[in-house]
């Protein structure tokens, strides 16, 4: 029943992306910060956030919504996909990366294998590392 009722109200809406999400790990970041002594204003500032974070997802004007986030994942893309890089190379324990010379694209291989030549598929360079 309550799953219909969401359902219902967010029909034609916009709903959360990149930045909603930003927004909300934002506005806990700051309701923890308002916590510190002197620190009372940044509640209003939290507030602010949140409701900026509502309207959005509330939006019926997609388009608006979408160059939004456009311009958030253009500002704030490389370093997302840094920091998902460095999780996904700490997690990963069998295989060693590397960033091709010419191109920049991030290549794994097999650890342990000794000295390698590694051949990029994005721009078919080759160099020589060691895994």
């Amino acid at each position: 029943m309550l799953m219909n009722y969401l359902r219902k109200l967010m029909y034609g809406r916009y709903g959360s992306d990149q930045l909603s999400l930003f927004l909300l790990f934002f506005y806990v970041a700051l309701v923890l910060l308002a916590n510190l002594p002197f620190m009372g204003w940044l509640t209003w500032a939290a507030l602010a956030v949140l409701l900026w974070d509502l309207y959005r997802m509330f939006s019926r004007r997609h388009d608006r919504r979408r160059a939004e986030n456009a311009r958030f994942l253009a500002l704030f893309g490389p370093v997302i996909r840094w920091v998902k890089m460095r999780r996904t190379i700490h997690r990963d324990k069998e295989h060693c990366y590397f960033k091709c010379p010419s191109c920049g694209q991030y290549l794994r291989v097999p650890r342990g294998k000794g000295k390698i030549t590694v051949s990029c598929r994005n721009c078919g360079a080759s160099f020589e590392e060691k895994s």
